[in-house]
């Protein structure tokens, strides 16, 4: 596979642009790479596709900040530019914020869309150090809008007709043309279903949704991190006049844990030995995050701060084969009080070490 180009470098603006030129090469890019201007061509559409993706990180300030400190490593666990296989719909989107209506109208006009998605859901889930190394399921409890079951999503009254509106026709769209390009937008009248409600549902007033508490199950996969995003389909806001539901966004954190710290697939623990132990060497038993034990061998005249490292004892790679390492820091325990006889025992050896030094 090959890497991955630099977001900046392929919008054509140097690391310190602001956001106005960003937005501008974008807009320039999309334009010339767009599939509709360029039938068949596969090599415009991955293009389009690179530079909607870069777009879409530099344009957010938390998303730009974490990849101008880590690159394309920043967003390994998903959450850069996750498009739902629909890239073009974000491209819309997109749209929308430069000309202030829909998508792009390429190749769309006279096309009837239908209901439009719902919004996306966007919630924080904390999880301690052993559910993030080991996987866990959590039922996540929301308060949000549901589809009315009495009528379905559409908003209407059991036994009541849609009309046709009479904005769109029933096409869904308005187009309106900027210079030499047509532009479509869902029509605002009917929210791009192309039909309206004749006799508004008495339960959910017409808007087609009721405020109800719900759970969610969701799944995180062993090693799991701090800035890493799930994406449950279809667990969003449900969209307008029965429109498919949108997304549910996970954000995840970790708790501080009292024994290990996390760096990326690694773990470091501190584990304290005496003197005689780290003087004469000794084993000692690291408790681990799965609830196992793993012996650590400590040479002969181990230092204070020695690192002692366990290959594979670490966390599992979330995006594949493989596990970081166990890092256990030394720590060699020193007496804050000690008795007459320690101290002459202490003096003694001491001199003796003297004359082993010199030898």
């Amino acid at each position: 596979m090959s890497e991955k180009r630099d977001y900046y470098e392929l919008l054509g603006v140097e690391r310190t642009a602001s956001s106005q030129e960003i937005r501008k090469s974008y807009k320039k890019l999309a334009l010339k790479y767009h599939p509709d201007r360029n039938k068949g061509s596969q090599e415009a559409e991955a293009r389009f596709k690179e530079v909607t993706e870069a777009y879409s990180v530099l344009s957010d300030d938390d998303k730009r900040a974490r990849y101008d400190r880590f690159g394309h490593a920043g967003f390994e666990g998903g959450g850069a530019a996750d498009f739902g296989g629909d890239i073009f719909s974000h491209f819309q989107d997109l749209f929308s914020d430069f000309f202030g209506g829909g998508g792009g109208g390429f190749g769309g006009q006279g096309r009837r869309r239908g209901p439009a998605r719902g919004r996306d859901l966007r919630v924080e889930q904390v999880l301690t150090l052993e559910e993030a190394v080991l996987g866990c399921k959590k039922e996540i409890e929301l308060r949000t809008p549901v589809q009315c079951d009495d009528c379905t999503g559409t908003g209407a009254k059991d036994g009541s007709a849609m009309k046709t509106c009479e904005v769109c026709n029933g096409r869904g769209q308005v187009s309106t043309a900027r210079g030499f390009i047509m532009f479509t937008q869902a029509c605002s009248a009917c929210g791009g279903a192309g039909q309206i409600v004749e006799e508004s549902c008495d339960t959910c007033e017409g808007a087609g949704w009721v405020e109800k508490h719900r759970k969610v199950n969701v799944s995180f996969p062993p090693g799991i991190d701090s800035g890493h995003r799930l994406r449950v389909t279809g667990q969003g806001l449900p969209g307008p006049q029965g429109g498919p539901a949108g997304n549910l966004y996970v954000d995840v954190e970790l708790q501080p844990h009292e024994r290990f710290e996390r760096e990326g697939l690694d773990l470091i623990t501190r584990h304290t030995i005496s003197f005689p132990e780290a003087a004469l060497g000794t084993k000692i038993d690291i408790p681990l995050i799965d609830g196992g034990i793993h012996q650590v061998k400590v040479d002969a005249g181990t230092q204070p701060g020695t690192v002692l490292t366990a290959k594979g004892r670490g966390v599992p790679n979330v995006n594949g084969p493989g596990s970081g390492a166990l890092h256990v820091i030394v720590q060699v325990a020193v007496p804050s009080k000690v008795s007459k006889r320690a101290k002459k025992l202490l003096r003694d050896l001491e001199d003796e070490l003297e004359v082993s030094a010199a030898e």
